[in-house]
């Protein structure tokens, strides 16, 4: 009975270590240096920013999609930016809806 109860309290504890590996404030921590990290490399003004987009840890990127209507133009540039979580590094392209 002890060593049945020693198994499944240990096996509990490992679990609960898992589940609970990434605290909202490192998500946030990520998210903020991700949106900093896209938003700098825009050489956007003041773009609107969607809620970062996480992929699985096989990718290890963070998407977040940038807008903002051009000062010269005041036509509306759409951006997409992939955020490496190992390196910090972004990469940027514009991108356009089908059918616009």
């Amino acid at each position: 009975m002890l060593k049945t109860t020693l198994i499944a309290t240990t096996t509990l504890l490992a679990l609960t270590q898992f589940a609970s590996a990434s605290s909202d404030s490192a998500w946030n921590a990520l998210f903020a240096k991700a949106n900093g990290t896209c938003i700098g490399q825009s050489r956007m003004v003041s773009p609107e920013a969607t809620a970062p987009v996480v992929f699985d840890d096989a990718t290890g990127k963070v998407a977040i999609l940038l807008r903002e209507k051009s000062s010269k133009s005041k036509k509306l540039v759409n951006l997409i930016c992939l955020y490496d979580k190992k390196s910090g590094k972004a990469s940027i392209a514009e991108y356009q809806w089908l059918g616009q």
